[in-house]
């Protein structure tokens, strides 16, 4: 196939320059006419094999090049096909003929429209070939003819070509023939066809070959047109075709971006060969950016022609592609970045890089001076050899002498070959140049002829390995130099000498006349094809000016010989030649020949010249930091320092009160922040924002730029700072202050993008803490925004500042949330770090593992951490369920310039516990098998892993093992891995020991670790001496297998939680926080595990309330039925109670735990989501089982207690029921018989009379029934034996005392604590050490005083609820009442170490003798209102009524229905509403609008402490500080009574209860059937809801005197008087009823969330973890030490220390808990190993009680009989809004 662009012209005239340049048509062929007129005009040729499927595109092309004429062969259009042609028509006319028959074939022209043209048709048509012909008229009369001849043998093709010729009339006329004629010239064969051409006048104008072999297949003739002093270039295939086989064409509109080459996808981690072309381009980029040294050798897995028919003929397909036309496309679809990334590579690689870049479609070529600027090369010249200076720079701004390499016409030398060698030493080859015997090397190459590549060989310093001495650019042109005549003038005027390859050494010689050339010319040569005489060369080399000497010869000698002959001539030429050119001066060269320069594009000139406005004043790098970048200097290391202070206090000074230390550090942290706003923003940095402000393409280039230009900057910085340190250190090396101010100079002499981007964040910082209404602050929110779209572009973004050794939180924060923005909120992120030593190749393996551009110059070591952004593919997203991976590249531990720092380890561990605990997974560094650091930094790493899993994250570990070249690496070291895992283990338990976390005792209980799996074995880097040592293969594949690891794992893992920006930027910011605190373990407190913590226990205390609900429902349930017990049925033996008793209690253990169980199904379930946070809060899940098993214990042992307390009740109920039933019989049978007398005589009695009778038969029968009376308890008699079984234990003093006891005086006053209790107890020791933690003996009994005040409070409303019980339920003392106090007093005391075991006694007994008191009292009232006779003698009316209608036999249904309803019914339904009212309002608390109060405990005490601040009252908080549940209790209440008042609540929630019973009741009455007696009838109705009403039985008894009516119109007239009731009880008042709850709906509520009850040892606040049962107590909110009633011994003011912040000072404390021993805050849980104390982070979390304490000083002082605290300043300055945003805090 060949396409071709010429130009007609009828006269000898060369076209004018503005013709070319307008068209572009440098590769256009001139033809002249011998008439006057001229006129000109352009032609192509193409072999379209299928015009159909790419018309539109033809008729496009042809109209983009300006071509009058475009000849088509192969059209394939048939004859009935009439869309392709009308297609083609779009912007020409167009004529063809179609093969008449079969596939393939035809022929055609497009014919502009301005042209007029007459078809040539002929009835003649040819075997061996087919031609289309036309007759243009205008604008000039020429013949036009296109043939296409099949491949095959040539038969009659001469003889019919000669036909058609001859047919043409106009001899003189021109003519034009175009043909796929498939005819090699310089066979023999084709003589007959020279001699045919020879014969019509028709010239061949030269084209390129087309033809794999380099022959020439498709020809173009000419006849009357001179073709003579004029350039053509064609090209066999047009660049757009190979495009399209290589689905490239979009890209070459929409370049390719280097994003979109390092995007993660299926194919990033795929072993599968290339199957098809359109995967070749990406399979040479994924290695390409891995620097794989084999990119290069890939071709197509199976047999694919590149096009549907072949380039050539049918029995020659191309199933391949040459590697440089691969290239070549490439470079052509790529951004200017993504260029300069593939140079850099290919630079990596030692693969040449292109330098002119050629464009077969437009014939020009660009200079890639861009795609080479970034390239910077380290060598040392041999004129260096004695010295230890190497030389640094970019290639493209060095002067190096270029030889470049050409060929002229046939060579039967392989150049490139010979090049390659020429490059390499005997013991390190090197393919530079692609050559044939590359893989697909032979394949023809279709577009990348005229392609320039340039290498460069520069020196080691050693002359054992480098071939040249000095530096010196190699070029190589590609193809026959004479079709590339520019790019000859290009080489001649910028080598330094040109050899050039030709088998015709005359013929090239010849060529060379009145050439101008500043190079030095060489001919290279094959002696044993040489077409001429050697005897003659002498005259034929000084007839050309060609020296004899420069003519190379190929003799007999092997290739060895050869090649040293000729690098012996290009090293004379470097040598001799002082011509040097810099690459960035080619480009003028370039201009002056008609070559592209990339960088002349407008956004790269205006780029450059942004960045030379921020660097133009760069003199001194450390002044200019100074001067243009302040903010980042001494201000903010200052603060990063203050930053840190405040969390550990080490210079806290033990005289001074560490709020007030704090307040001044805070005072200077503020100071600090208002000098960086005084100063102003620098020119530089505002001509820094102004570039980044800019499009993307502008912003891009600003950056690249500016990095080159400050590279190049910092470079020669560095250089001359070096050798002033050399000089200094060799001449005086006594001068050590001189030698260390250069130390400092070299370690800060760099200069980078990062510096002003670290100057935008302090910027954006130190603005952030000015006033919100502040103008500045709206000047810089646009400055986050910015940084996130680098982030977004694939530029690192620093994240730790190496210099200040601190994050700028703000500044991230703000960076990471515009990043989330941007994203459109699809900001998924996964982490991946890198750890190890200091330049041992962490950056170098991150840049080729992921393609990206992390510093990795040993000159310049990475400082801090940096982010970089990865994008993922959209297919890919679902199977690695994130957006993008971030890889984190970090400073190199044990870093040789912190190595002489104190803090050298604690900035190491700082730096490694961020990062890890940022990762998902973490890559351990080694650089050698056995590296001494290896144990140093293995110690850091295993601390950072064991703090991770403390605080729920366990992230994957890989080892990597660099340098280890060994194959069997892997199994020759299983055991060093052994040891290594021992080293490992070990080194666990040590920090294990360290961080108090002993339990983890191996290394992989802190991390996912396989040492077989997790380890990789990586050999070095280069092969070879560097600078000429290529990328090592081996590196690159191992890498690469190391990256397929890590895509699996996070594939296939589900451990990996992953985080958005958002998230991601939560976990950096409480990593950060805790990193500086000393003690990170316990100082970790995440927002996101808090929040994930926080959604635990909502759900766990939903499902612990359902739990706590269900079971209260069947308590209720059951002690309804043992209520009924006896009194629903008829002859129950109570003994048959307490067998029941044992069936109810199996029961309830089997329904606990059935509800136990579904709360853990419940936990199981919520720890197998993937979303969410789950995964922090693992470490809390044995913390709610075991909740969850000691909510069933606690659950069941109350509910053994209420189910014995009931069966206690209704047993001790039995023999006053006994007597009353007996009575009641012998009654209710004499009034029967009495009622049967009167009716048997049968006479007129009048009602006066049977009364009269009825009060004869009652006084006879009282008379007959002895007084029976009910058993008397005596209760103090009781609760003295119980005091003393209680208290036998505690020693003879117990007995002693309780025998002067006396209880019944006990009680009755105040109790008041006495001093002796605690003489006994405590050594005096131990009292002085209370007295002086509590500010004196008089201070410690008050605060015992109030602690015995509150249990005494709290056991009065036991005692009152116990004395509610008896008489609701007409019941009398029992002992478990008792019981039940003292364990109450006993859970009180357990909670207040302080309390002697004395004052427990007596606090006891006075507890005890208050009960006695109130039980002995309620116990006679219960006696005298259950006395049988007068029970009796209620009921006598009763009886005497039924007696009366009974013998009248009036109809009883309505009024005994009435009486059942109004004396059974109503109480028990008043009874059921009473018992599930409290639990309704509970429900209704807990799960409607006001749920989320009490949902958890944190939101609880937010709410509260909420309205305390609102409210002002100091009155309040000393109650809370006081009596922390017993205040909690009493707000819900408050909380509770305010919402069942709004809006009728209660009204409603009754009603619905009453509704609910009222259905049951009636449905109840419906089913029962009516065929039984009355007696019957009621029976069954209470024995059918003996689970839901308690029926009184005295009651139920009543109604059962003397009934017969009928039960059907009984049960009517009972369903009306039920809806009547309903009806009245509906409209009872709240308070009435409220006044009967059973279950407190406060105490549920309260019940559920109060918790462990524990209290902060220091402080006193509450704990806050979930559930009664875990294994640490915390709390998010410590207060000052004053509402702990703590005092200065000597001053008697009030504490204001934080536990939160005393835990990290160097300050002490005792108690009689440290056994008067000092101890350290630090060392707290050595005592109170129970209680984790976290740092406050925000550093206002206590804000809250700062305000209230500097509010109400001189309040709590006077209350706690002490003087007040001294306030720091910065506490006076905290408002309402400063409490209440701590709140949120938290």
């Amino acid at each position: 196939m060949c396409h071709s662009s010429i130009s007609v012209v009828t006269r000898c005239h060369k076209r004018s320059q503005r013709t070319r340049r307008q068209r572009n048509l440098g590769n256009l062929r001139s033809f002249q006419q011998t008439s006057s007129a001229v006129t000109s005009f352009s032609v192509g040729l193409w072999n379209c094999q299928s015009a159909g499927n790419k018309a539109n595109f033809i008729s496009g092309y042809a109209n983009h090049l300006s071509l009058g004429l475009l000849a088509l062969t192969e059209t394939w259009i048939k004859p009935e096909d009439t869309a392709v042609p009308a297609a083609l028509s779009t912007n020409y006319a167009f004529s063809h003929t179609s093969r008449p028959s079969g596939r393939g074939g035809g022929t055609g022209l497009l014919i502009s429209e301005n042209w007029k043209f007459t078809p040539l048709l002929s009835s003649n048509r040819y075997a061996s070939f087919e031609y289309h012909a036309i007759m243009v008229t205008a604008p000039v009369k020429t013949y036009v003819i296109v043939i296409y001849r099949p491949p095959g043998q040539l038969g009659d093709f001469v003889h019919e070509l000669d036909t058609l010729l001859s047919a043409i009339p106009d001899h003189e006329c021109p003519i034009l023939i175009l043909g796929d004629m498939n005819i090699h010239l310089d066979n023999p064969d084709s003589a007959d066809f020279r001699t045919l051409v020879h014969s019509f006048d028709l010239q061949q104008v030269p084209t390129p070959p087309t033809h794999k072999a380099g022959k020439e297949l498709d020809l173009i003739l000419a006849r009357n047109c001179t073709t003579e002093n004029l350039t053509i270039l064609i090209t066999g295939v047009r660049l757009s075709d190979v495009l399209s086989a290589l689905h490239l064409e979009d890209n070459f509109r929409r370049k390719l971006t280097l994003s979109s080459v390092l995007e993660i996808n299926r194919n990033t981690v795929s072993d599968k060969p290339a199957h098809s072309l359109e995967q070749l381009p990406w399979t040479f980029l994924r290695k390409l950016m891995m620097a794989n040294i084999n990119a290069r050798n890939i071709k197509c897995a199976k047999d694919q022609p590149m096009y549907n028919c072949s380039f050539t003929d049918a029995n020659d397909d191309s199933d391949a592609i040459n590697p440089l036309d691969l290239i070549t496309a490439l470079f052509h679809c790529s951004d200017p970045f993504l260029q300069q990334e593939m140079v850099s590579k290919m630079s990596m690689c030692q693969f040449a890089v292109p330098l002119l870049l050629p464009n077969c479609d437009t014939q020009q070529s660009t200079l890639m001076l861009w795609a080479m600027r970034d390239l910077v090369k380290k060598f040392k010249p041999h004129s260096l050899a004695g010295d230890k200076t190497f030389v640094e720079g970019r290639i493209v701004e060095m002067g190096f002498p270029m030889v470049s390499f050409v060929r002229l016409g046939e060579s039967s030398l392989p150049k490139s070959q010979t090049l390659n060698k020429l490059l390499s030493n005997p013991h390190q080859h090197n393919d530079a140049f692609v050559h044939c015997d590359m893989e697909c090397g032979n394949v023809p190459r279709r577009i990348s002829d005229g392609l320039v590549e340039v290498s460069w060989h520069l020196p080691s310093g050693s002359t054992d390995i480098g071939m040249f001495t000095e530096p010196v650019a190699i070029a190589n042109l590609r193809g026959d130099g004479r079709l590339f005549k520019t790019k000859m003038s290009f080489l001649y005027e910028t080598s330094a000498a040109v050899f050039i390859f030709s088998d015709d050494i005359e013929g090239v010689l010849s060529t060379l006349n009145n050439r101008e050339s500043r190079a030095e010319l060489f001919l290279v040569s094959n002696s044993k094809t040489k077409t001429f005489n050697m005897e003659t060369l002498s005259d034929i080399c000084s007839k050309h000016n060609v020296e004899k000497t420069n003519v190379i010869f190929k003799k007999e000698q092997d290739d060895a010989g050869f090649v040293k002959a000729l690098r012996f001539h290009v090293k004379d030429v470097i040598g001799k030649n002082t011509h040097k050119m810099k690459v960035e001066d080619m480009a003028d060269v370039a201009r002056c020949g008609g070559i592209l320069v990339d960088e002349d594009c407008e956004k790269c000139k205006n780029g450059r010249l942004d960045a030379a406005r921020v660097t133009e004043n760069i003199k001194d790098i450390r002044e200019f930091k100074k001067d243009q970048l302040p903010l980042q200097g001494n201000i903010w290391k200052e603060i990063s320092l203050l930053e840190k202070e405040r969390c550990r206090l080490r210079k806290a000074d033990r005289n001074q009160s560490i709020e007030h230390y704090k307040s001044s550090l805070d005072e200077r942290h503020k100071e600090l922040r208002e000098e960086q706003n005084q100063l102003h923003v620098s020119d530089a940095m505002n001509k820094f924002i102004a570039g980044i402000s800019k499009s993307e393409m502008e912003r891009l280039y600003f950056l690249k730029w500016l990095k080159i230009q400050l590279d190049t900057l910092s470079r020669h910085n560095l250089c001359t700072l070096r050798e002033q340190y050399k000089d200094c250190c060799r001449n005086t090396p006594h001068n050590k202050k001189q030698i260390a101010d250069l130390d400092e100079q070299i370690s800060n002499c760099s200069l980078g993008p990062e510096h002003f981007f670290r100057e935008l964040g302090q910027l954006y910082e130190c603005t952030c803490s000015l006033p919100e209404n502040n103008p500045a602050q709206q000047q810089v929110q646009h400055l986050p925004a910015l940084c996130a779209q680098m982030l977004l572009d694939g530029f690192p973004v620093e994240l730790v500042d190496g210099d200040a050794s601190n994050i700028p939180m703000k500044w991230i924060k703000e960076v990471l949330t515009k990043l989330h923005q941007k994203a459109n909120t699809k900001s998924k992120i996964l982490v991946l770090t890198v750890l190890g030593v200091q330049s041992t190749g962490k950056s170098t393996l991150l840049n080729t593992m992921f393609g990206v551009q992390f510093a990795v110059s040993s000159g310049r070591c990475t400082r801090g951490a940096f982010m970089l952004l990865i994008k993922v593919s959209l297919e890919f997203r679902s199977e690695l369920q994130c957006d993008f991976i971030m890889v984190i590249d970090t400073e190199g531990l044990k870093s040789t310039e912190l190595a002489a720092s104190d803090t050298s380890y604690e900035y190491d561990n700082e730096l490694a516990t961020l990062v890890i605990g940022l990762s998902d997974i973490t890559i351990i560094n080694i650089a050698m098998e056995n590296s001494t650091e290896m144990k140093d930094v293995l110690q850091i790493v295993v601390h950072a892993f064991l703090r991770m899993k403390e605080v729920g994250k366990k992230p994957r570990c890989l080892f990597v093992h660099q340098n280890v070249s060994d194959v069997s690496a892997h199994d020759s070291n299983m055991r060093d891995r052994k040891k290594l895992m021992e080293q490992l283990d070990e080194m666990t338990r040590v920090a294990a020991k360290m961080e108090r976390r002993e339990a983890n005792t191996k290394f992989t209980d802190v991390m996912d670790y396989d040492p077989d799996k997790d380890s990789y074995y990586i050999p070095g880097p280069w092969h070879g001496t560097p600078p000429m040592a290529p990328v090592n293969a081996g590196y690159s594949e191992a890498v690469y297998e190391l990256k397929k690891t890590l895509i699996g794992s996070l594939q296939t893992s589900e451990n990996i939680r992953i985080n958005n920006a958002t998230e991601f930027l939560k976990w950096t910011e409480s990593l950060w926080n805790a990193v500086k605190f000393e003690n990170f373990i316990f100082n970790f407190r995440n927002s996101l595990v808090a929040d994930a913590y926080t959604d635990l226990c909502t759900e766990y205390h939903t499902w612990e309330w359902s739990f706590q609900s269900e079971m209260n429902k069947w308590l209720i349930t059951m002690e309804t039925m043992i209520s009924n017990f006896g009194v629903t049925e008829k002859n129950v033996q109570i003994k048959l109670l307490r067998a029941s008793l044992n069936k109810w209690i199996h029961e309830a253990s089997e329904k606990l735990c059935e509800e136990e169980q579904t709360i853990l199904s419940n936990l199981e379930e919520y720890f197998k989501k993937k979303d969410g946070n789950v995964r922090l809060v693992e470490k809390y899940r044995q913390d709610f089982q075991t909740n969850a098993n000691a909510l069933r214990l606690q659950m069941e042992m109350s509910i053994n207690h209420s189910l014995e307390k009931a069966v206690e009740i209704r047993d001790g109920m039995e023999k006053v029921n006994k007597i009353k039933d007996k009575q009641m019989d012998i009654i209710e049978k004499k009034v029967s018989e009495l009622l049967k007398d009167c009716r048997e005589r049968k006479a007129d009695v009048s009602e006066d009379d049977l009364t009269g009778e009825f009060e004869e038969m009652w006084e006879g029968i009282m008379s007959e029934l002895s007084a029976v009376p009910l058993p008397e308890i005596d209760v103090y008699q009781d609760v003295h034996h119980l005091l003393r079984s209680e208290l036998s234990s505690k020693g003879g003093f117990v007995s002693e005392m309780l025998n002067t006891v006396h209880l019944k005086s006990s009680g009755e006053g105040e109790f008041i604590v006495k001093a002796e209790w605690f003489l006994g107890w405590t050594s005096v020791g131990k009292r002085l050490v209370s007295a002086a933690t509590h500010g004196s003996m008089t201070h410690f009994i008050a605060k015992i005083q109030e602690i015995c005040d509150g249990i005494i409070g709290h056991c009065d409303i036991l005692i009152s609820g116990h004395i509610s019980v008896m008489e609701r339920n007409n019941t009398g003392y029992h002992d478990m009442y008792i019981r039940h106090l003292l364990k109450a007093v006993d859970d009180q005391v357990k909670h207040h170490h302080q309390m002697s075991d004395e004052c427990a006694t007596f606090l006891k007994v006075h507890v005890c003798g208050r009960a006695a008191r109130l039980f002995q009292k309620t116990h006679k009232e219960f006696n005298v209102r259950n006395d049988p006779q007068k029970s009796l003698m209620k009921s006598k009316p009763i009886f005497l009524e039924n007696f009366l209608e009974s013998f009248s036999e009036k109809d009883q249904c309505q009024k005994r229905a009435k009486q059942f309803t109004e004396i059974c019914v109503k109480p028990a339904v008043e009874d059921y509403v009473s018992k599930h009212l409290g639990q309704a309002i509970a429900d209704h608390m807990k799960m409607g609008d006001v749920g989320l109060t009490y949902s958890t405990r944190t939101n609880l005490l937010h709410d509260l402490l909420k309205q305390m601040l609102h409210e002002d009252s100091f009155q309040k908080y000393q109650e809370y500080t006081r009596s922390y549940g017993t205040f909690v209790k009493y707000w819900i209440k408050e909380q509770i009574n305010k919402e069942m008042t709004s809006g009728e609540q209660m009204q409603r929630l009754q009603e619905k209860l009453l509704s609910e019973i009222v259905k049951k009741i009636t449905a109840k009455i419906t089913s029962i059937s009516k065929d039984m007696d009355i007696k019957e009838f009621i029976h069954q109705f209470c024995s059918d809801l003996k689970d839901q009403l308690v029926f009184p039985r005295d009651a139920l008894d009543t109604c059962l005197i003397l009934i017969n009516t009928k039960p059907d119109q009984f049960a009517i007239n009972l369903k009306e008087f039920i809806e009547e009731m309903e009806s009245v009880l509906g409209q009872t008042g709240a308070s009435h009823i409220n006044e009967r709850i059973t279950h407190l709906p406060h105490e549920l509520l309260f019940s559920g969330l109060c918790g462990c009850g524990e209290q902060c040892p220091f402080c006193g606040t509450p704990c806050e973890a979930g559930g009664e049962k875990h294994r640490t107590h915390f709390s998010s909110m410590h207060r000052p030490q004053a509402f702990g009633t703590f005092r200065k011994t000597d001053s008697k003011k009030l504490g204001i220390d934080i536990c939160t912040t005393l835990v990290f000072s160097n300050l002490k404390f005792r108690n009689s808990k440290t056994g008067d021993e000092w101890n350290p805050y630090k060392k707290y849980r050595d005592i109170y190993p129970d209680w984790e104390i976290k740092g406050d982070q925000s550093m206002e979390a206590s804000d809250y009680w700062r305000y209230v304490l500097m509010k109400f000083n001189k309040e709590f002082a006077e209350a706690y009989n002490a003087q007040p605290a001294d306030i720091p300043d910065a506490w006076k300055k905290l408002t309402t809004e400063d409490a209440l945003r701590s709140l949120k805090l938290n």
